[in-house]
């Protein structure tokens, strides 16, 4: 990041690998566990994969924001996607408008610096 430091948006941002597998339980039935294997405990299973996907990124979600809140530098293993937009992302993960509100206010106080930093 050029010796910026990272922002909040700019964790939400990062790119994690995704590891997915379907499994039959002992009932038969079967179940999708998804998890990024780069934050701690951020794992997430469910019946339906498309349930299981949003579970995760909500949990991803507010796994970031938790540790960014507590001081915590976030896993980096790859740069942030400089396309992303994690208020989009927070709104489809359906996370509550505190959070969404957290990450939009934190979106525009990174893009208030970056024109400050252009003059």
């Amino acid at each position: 990041m050029s010796g910026n430091p990272m922002r909040l948006r700019d964790y939400l941002a990062v790119p994690y690998m995704l590891e997915a597998e379907t499994v039959e339980t002992n009932s038969g039935a079967w179940l999708t566990r998804v998890s990024y294997l780069d934050l701690p405990g951020c794992r997430a299973e469910a019946p339906v994969v498309e349930e299981a996907l949003q579970r995760l990124e909500r949990l991803r979600i507010e796994t970031i924001v938790a540790m960014v809140g507590a001081g915590k530098h976030p896993p980096v293993p790859r740069p942030p996607l400089r396309d992303c937009d994690p208020v989009w992302v927070a709104q489809q993960a359906g996370l509550p408008d505190d959070i969404v509100a957290l990450i939009a206010r934190d979106a525009a106080a990174a893009t208030g610096a970056a024109k400050q930093r252009k003059r």
